[in-house]
């Protein structure tokens, strides 16, 4: 569910964040020369109307449509904004939010519709006629549709926060927001409520209070000065620091781990937050524009004329709310910690909340070669990806002669806590090193060939020389391949696909799942929700979709399904030519996967497979009969 937050909270930000110096920029010229504002100006205040109406939303708009569709999805999604801005008089924030990445996404899609149909030499009429038409039906849609509906929720959300400014509960957000930062959630509740909303509030009113909701510098101000007096040790003296940091800087990060070394003392800036924007209700605060960073300078940059008292008032009475607060709760139930691992935890969340890999200094412990007993291969379920690379680093050790180390593998949420070192995808190593604190994090780009495996494997070699020998591990002896149940029938080996995208890829070899009575169709979802996350295509030329955790529930029996496509599918950065589709209730796969390891350790070895292969002979080669 976090992940799901954060991704959506990346979404929303990652339209408005680029932009937000345009939003400053707006908010200085409305505070410095509006007829209200410290230096009025009629001719200059003529730009905050348009900027504010056409600017900012277009720029939102530009950059929905460029995350999703490249710089054609850009066009397209301005388009769409500025059909949405002609319907009417109201602010399209929430306009261009939605029709910048439908902008985006309708380019991309007819792109996918038009490849390898277009005519040599009529590429960039295409090119530029499909934006025109695509943008000019989409700006008329939102003319129509997207602009009327974004009216309406505008006004629900206005009602509903002018319903807690009026009952005075506009306070207990911060129930919501403090928490919300320390894990990197607040991107969904700032960029995606506050900044629009407060936005066509200021331009109403000449100000918004919502712009201080989580920008404000004073509860993390209070906490900090309160480890100065009650902490201990290396927090007690490294506080002081980070309170002029967090306060002039309004880099809020800084006190995230103070917070996660005692997650009892966020009482302190939860209750000042809400004492503080109780302070600014009654006395009339609020800024011209969102200030960011959160700093005190920033805070008073957009403290419109005639403001600063209330302003200074709620961030002053905030931090001492919540530096009291916090120094009872030290007291009484702070305890010892480490600052060092806190840090570690912020950076894996915020890495996290980026859809990134933890940094590599932070990237689990430090463990000797020497010790090392079991080494884990984590993926998302624990099925596929993670079972061919434990397969290939299990041959490698026992190439090399090291016979006492355990090589098995695991979904990331189950990750065992006796093992030594995690090998994962870089983007569920900040997972894995939640789940596995005690281990060493190896983030891999892909499960087959990954460079980092011959590197383990010498490292673990070199240890182990000088020394005496371990006693080796007890194996399990395989059971013989007759005992196996025939897990790929002749029927489901389909040759000389081609060419179309990674998602009709993974529907084909969905559809031919549930036909063959493997899995219900729910788990089709299950297989895209699993390539949105991050790609089947473990390198090598292979892809391996499978399900998500969630969506093992779907599986009625153990399949699997092997399309191969000898021109090749671009699969995000990755080129496939053999896929091979798992759906499995136990481990009676891995005899499959084993054999595709090695025989498709390579992109040489697949592209041989491919070009050679018989119905037959993949039939007999991957079950094991020859």
């Amino acid at each position: 569910m976090k992940e799901r937050v954060q991704k959506f909270g990346r979404f929303l930000s990652g339209m408005v964040m680029p932009n937000i110096g345009a939003f400053i920029a707006w908010g200085l010229i409305a505070a410095f020369f509006i007829p209200d504002g410290w230096f009025p100006n009629d001719t200059i205040n003529g730009m905050v109307g348009p900027m504010l109406r056409f600017l900012l939303p277009i720029l939102i708009g530009y950059t929905g449509g460029k995350a999703v569709g490249g710089q054609k999805g850009a066009v397209t999604g301005a388009l769409a904004t500025l059909g949405a801005i002609a319907a009417t008089e109201s602010t399209m924030f929430i306009g261009a939010m939605i029709c910048g990445p439908l902008g985006g996404w309708c380019i991309k899609k007819f792109d996918k519709a038009m490849e390898g149909h277009i005519p040599a030499g009529f590429e960039m009429v295409v090119n530029n006629f499909s934006v025109g038409i695509i943008g000019a039906i989409l700006a008329i849609l939102s003319i129509y549709v997207i602009a009327p509906v974004c009216v309406t929720l505008t006004g629900w959300l206005g009602a509903g926060v002018q319903f807690l400014v009026d009952r005075s509960l506009l306070p207990l957000t911060a129930v919501l927001v403090e928490p919300a930062k320390v894990l990197f959630l607040n991107n969904a509740i700032n960029h995606g409520v506050f900044t629009p909303i407060g936005t066509e509030q200021a331009m109403e009113m000449g100000k918004s209070i919502l712009f201080m909701i989580e920008s404000n510098p004073g509860p993390g101000l209070g906490l900090l000065l309160a480890y100065c007096v009650a902490g201990k040790g290396e927090t007690r003296s490294s506080a002081g620091a980070a309170a002029v940091i967090q306060f002039v800087g309004g880099i809020h990060e800084i006190y995230f781990p103070y917070v996660l070394m005692n997650p009892i003392v966020i009482l302190g800036p939860m209750i000042g937050n809400i004492v503080g924007i109780f302070t600014l209700s009654a006395l009339g605060g609020g800024l011209a524009a969102a200030a960011s960073p959160g700093s005190i300078i920033a805070e008073m940059l957009m403290t419109p004329r005639g403001g600063y008292l209330a302003n200074i008032a709620g961030i002053g009475i905030a931090a001492v709310v919540s530096f009291f607060i916090s120094v009872f709760l030290l007291k009484f139930f702070g305890k010892d910690a480490s600052l060092e691992e806190a840090q570690a935890q912020v950076a894996a969340s915020k890495a996290a909340s980026k859809g990134q890999a933890i940094p590599a200094a932070s990237a689990g412990a430090s463990v000797s070669a020497k010790d090392v007993r079991k080494i884990v291969f984590a993926c998302d379920a624990g099925m596929g990806s993670s079972a061919m690379g434990a397969t290939m680093v299990r041959n490698k050790l026992k190439d090399a002669g090291i016979t006492d180390i355990e090589v098995i593998h695991f979904p990331v949420g189950e990750i065992p806590g006796d093992c030594q070192i995690v090998v994962t995808h870089h983007e569920l190593s900040g997972r894995a090193a939640q789940r596995a604190p005690q281990a060493r994090i190896i983030p891999i780009k892909n499960f087959m060939g990954a460079p980092e495996y011959n590197t383990l494997v010498q490292e673990l070699l070199d240890a182990r020389k000088g020394g005496s020998a371990p006693a080796p591990a007890a194996v399990e002896e395989a059971p013989a391949a007759a005992e196996h149940p025939i897990l790929l029938e002749k029927k489901n080996i389909v040759l000389n696909c081609k060419p179309v995208s990674p998602e009709e890829a993974i529907k084909a070899v969905g559809k031919r799942m549930v036909e063959s009575g493997y899995v219900e169709e729910s788990y089709i979802q299950g297989m895209l929700d699993r390539e949105a996350s991050f790609s089947v295509a473990i390198g090598s030329h292979v892809a391996i979709p499978h399900g998500t955790e969630e969506s093992r529930k779907a599986i009625k029996k153990t399949g699997l399904i092997v399309m191969t496509y000898p021109e090749g599918i671009q699969w995000g950065d990755e080129l496939v030519r053999l896929v091979v589709g798992i759906a499995s209730t136990g481990e009676d796969h891995l005899g499959i996967l084993g054999k595709i390891v090695e025989v498709a350790e390579t992109e040489e070895d697949t592209d041989k497979l491919v070009d050679d292969a018989t119905v037959d002979q993949l039939y007999k080669l991957l079950n094991g009969l020859e």
